[in-house]
């Protein structure tokens, strides 16, 4: 199957481009909602500052599941520990 570079490219690196993704939903919608604010240059620099940032956080959280889900040998330590207890 032919593959696309950025498709390539985002299965390598599937973090970060969630991060991307969710960055450009969260900028697009904050630029549809807050056009007709009257906000000034620096205060969208701001805010688009703000959404990113959130968003790999957002990001950074769900990624806490992932790992726990890519070691077996934890979770087998967990539940021996468990089982100790």
């Amino acid at each position: 199957m032919l593959s696309l570079p950025p498709v390539r490219w985002a299965s390598r690196h599937p973090r970060v481009a969630a991060w991307i993704v969710l960055s450009l939903g969260m900028v697009i919608l904050l630029v549809i909602e807050a056009r007709e604010v009257g906000l000034l240059p620096l205060q969208w620099v701001a805010l688009i500052v703000a959404c990113v940032l959130v968003a790999g956080a957002c990001i950074w959280i769900v990624s806490w599941e992932d790992r726990d889900e890519d070691t077996p040998e934890a979770a087998a330590a967990v539940d021996k520990d468990d089982k100790a207890a």
